[in-house]
């Protein structure tokens, strides 16, 4: 089965690290990534750019509306994701629980819909 893994995190958080704990946090994410590809449980998966970047879309009555940024005002923001194959909800858990972004901010695991 296949399950989404979002990695939530304080933007203003990450924008005061140093360039020395940005580049470790790159290796870690580097290393975890190549053991979920070298496992198989790797099918996609992404850093967002900042949410000052989003542009959000809504059709009401026939009509596209957009705004700049995101639909709601977080404490956390989306920053990335990974999607994995996974064969319960307990190993998707225990995939989720290694990206190093869980230790200070937070990871959200949906499975995947199946469609018959």
């Amino acid at each position: 089965m296949q399950y989404l893994l979002m990695i939530y995190q304080n933007e203003a958080e990450f924008g005061k690290m140093d360039a020395a704990a940005r580049k470790e946090l790159t290796a870690e994410y580097g290393a975890f990534t190549q053991s979920i590809i070298q496992s198989g449980h790797f099918k996609a998966g992404d850093g967002l750019q900042p949410t000052t970047t989003a542009t959000t879309v809504r059709v009401r009555d026939g009509k596209t509306l957009t705004t700049d940024g995101p639909f709601a005002e977080t404490r956390e923001q989306l920053a990335g994701y990974y999607l994995v194959e996974a064969k319960d909800l307990d190993a998707a858990l225990s995939i989720a629980a290694r990206i190093p972004g869980a230790r200070n901010g937070s990871v959200e695991v949906r499975p995947v819909m199946v469609y018959d």
